[in-house]
């Protein structure tokens, strides 16, 4: 990316204006209040001061981003599981245990380490930090697909479908109990949780905090205890299907956040040595930000889910 790099449009939505610019742009929204703060941003031809400024809609917009910083993360050689790539993205199987990005705690031997040897460092830095990649991510307990952009064109094509709710996503979980009805939806902001400022939790209706959510459920098969379950995602907000299935009363087996496991399903995570949340990413469809192709791509439930099926439905 050179220092002249610009991103211009239209503000669609009304309200905050680092809120809107993010999901404008794609831009984290403190990314977007760092370049604020740095004087990058004009709205409407004039310098913008804050990202609490207020919006009518249809301003114009002009986000000047300087080169990308240097990242500090190494290569490594580290084993992937690729669906499909070609020269604008690549999406992956992540398996579960695998930290997407390097923060504190996880140093290395994270997606992007991999990422960073398998690309050769042809990755997007759309974000600020050269070579991330990263569009989206998934917890590290969590197993499945997820989407990684190598140019900065597909990275904005690809944050651009995550914005306006037009991504597929599917989720496959076991849950704990039998949802009644089977199928249903599940909506409420979610947002931090003011007894645990660790967790997320669904804020009341009327709040001005957190995110609007939907998740979609059906039931694919009733298990002794539980239940094997798909989830649909309108949105997608940190923790969504484990804290909308736990504030239904049916919370993902082996959740260690939001979990309440009954006895004999406790039993069951111990003799399998079980321990992490039963939720697996397994599809994923977008439209190819460059060709306009339709994608969509699946991935098999890996083999201690299906071993935890096979046990609870004993």
């Amino acid at each position: 990316m050179s220092s002249h790099e610009v991103l211009t449009g239209t503000l669609e939505t009304a309200g905050r204006l680092d809120k809107a610019l993010a999901e404008a742009t794609g831009l984290s929204r403190e990314r977007v209040k760092g370049l604020i703060a740095d004087g990058a941003v004009e709205v409407g031809g004039k310098h913008a001061r804050s990202g609490s400024a207020k919006l009518s809609g249809g301003e114009a917009y002009r986000i000047t981003l300087p080169p990308p910083e240097p990242l500090e993360t190494v290569a490594q050689d580290i084993p992937l599981d690729v669906v499909f790539e070609d020269e604008h993205l690549l999406v992956v199987n992540k398996p579960a245990g695998m930290v997407v990005h390097p923060a504190a705690g996880n140093p290395d031997g994270t997606l992007v380490n991999a990422l960073l040897h398998h690309c050769a460092g042809q990755l997007s830095g759309i974000n600020g930090v050269a070579r991330p990649g990263i569009v989206h991510r998934i917890d590290k307990d969590t197993s499945g697909l997820l989407v990684v952009a190598k140019s900065d064109a597909a990275h904005e094509g690809l944050a651009g479908q995550f914005a306006d709710h037009s991504i597929t996503r599917r989720y496959l979980a076991v849950c704990a109990g039998h949802p009644n009805p089977p199928s249903g939806t599940v909506s409420g902001r979610i947002g931090r949780s003011d007894k645990d400022r660790k967790k997320m939790a669904v804020l009341p209706d009327d709040s001005t905090r957190g995110k609007h959510a939907v998740t979609h459920y059906e039931t694919v098969r009733r298990l002794n205890h539980a239940a094997l379950i798909e989830c649909r995602l309108e949105t997608g907000r940190t923790h969504q299907v484990r804290v909308h299935c736990a504030s239904i009363g049916h919370a993902l087996l082996g959740d260690p956040v939001y979990g309440r496991t009954p006895k004999p399903l406790r039993c069951v995570l111990d003799e399998l040595d079980f321990r992490r949340q039963a939720l697996h990413a397994a599809r994923l469809g977008f439209r190819h930000p460059i060709s306009g192709e339709s994608l969509d791509f699946c991935a098999e439930l890996p083999a201690d889910m299906r071993e935890l099926i096979d046990e609870t439905a004993r």
